[in-house]
């Protein structure tokens, strides 16, 4: 698949807005077509998230689900998180997202599916909410824990809600499917156009010229200025390395890569 290069590259950019839920409930379903072909050994295969297993990923997103449909639910979770950060190398993500998992274990495996499938519209709805009216507010992220070299240290309410957080329930369907040994069907439409997004974050965020063709049905051709290096790699293993996450295939190299984008 070829898309129309990118001229410029904030020109094609998700904002907060009918395709920003789009999308956001489009990755939802994905994710879920996919979590009902689990059986019940599958719950219990690790993840390249470090220590976390097929059911503690999920339990994370059925938590972040909940705190994205209630904002009180997000408080409390947000507020756990900035308390705990100390046990978690100084990520009061990483301690958030632990309080996600650990709300979920009365939950038995085969009910967490459910729970998402009931949650996922009133998260979008949610987010949406929250990017219209807290759009503007500022958000700091710790330089600890998962975080990573090149990542974003701020984003924005509109940024988290509207794109950074479908990148989360995306990215982490890729995670459940290489944990799993399993192709995940893309749908260019959906996954094309959080990969385009994807790279117009990251070529706003390096600043340079360059030449990004990436294969696969959620790829395309995107130039960027003139003159830059000619780059070719799978469109999901340049989402893998913008993520943090070890690729499928090879990539070239290229000092670009040190710029990463918010998942």
């Amino acid at each position: 698949m070829t898309r129309v290069p990118l001229d410029t590259v904030p020109a094609d950019r998700i904002a907060a807005g009918p395709e920003a839920d789009r999308l956001a409930q489009a990755a939802y379903d994905a994710l879920l077509d996919d979590l009902l072909r689990l059986s019940a050994d599958d719950w219990r295969r690790p993840t390249e998230c470090t220590g976390w297993t097929v059911r503690d990923m999920v339990a994370h997103l059925v938590g972040a689900a909940e705190g994205h449909a209630s904002m009180p639910v997000f408080v409390r979770q947000y507020a756990w998180g900035l308390r705990h950060r100390a046990s978690f190398g100084g990520s009061s993500l990483d301690a958030m997202n632990q309080r996600q998992i650990d709300d979920q274990r009365a939950l038995a495996d085969e009910d967490l599916v459910p729970r998402l499938r009931e949650l996922a519209p009133r998260a979008v709805a949610g987010r949406s909410r929250r990017a219209r009216l807290l759009g503007r507010a500022p958000i700091g992220l710790d330089q600890a824990g998962s975080w990573y070299e090149g990542m974003p240290t701020r984003t924005t309410m509109a940024e988290l809600c509207a794109v950074v957080l479908t990148r989360d329930v995306w990215a982490h369907r890729l995670d459940l499917c290489r944990a799993l040994r399993r192709t995940p069907s893309l749908d260019p439409r959906v996954d094309g156009r959080i990969v385009a997004d994807i790279v117009a974050d990251w070529a706003a965020r390096h600043g340079r010229p360059v030449s990004l063709t990436l294969t696969g049905d959620a790829g395309g051709v995107f130039r960027i200025g003139s003159g830059g290096p000619a780059l070719t790699l799978d469109a999901l293993d340049f989402a893998r390395v913008m993520a943090g996450r070890r690729p499928e295939g090879d990539v070239p190299d290229s000092p670009l890569w040190a710029a990463k984008a918010l998942f």
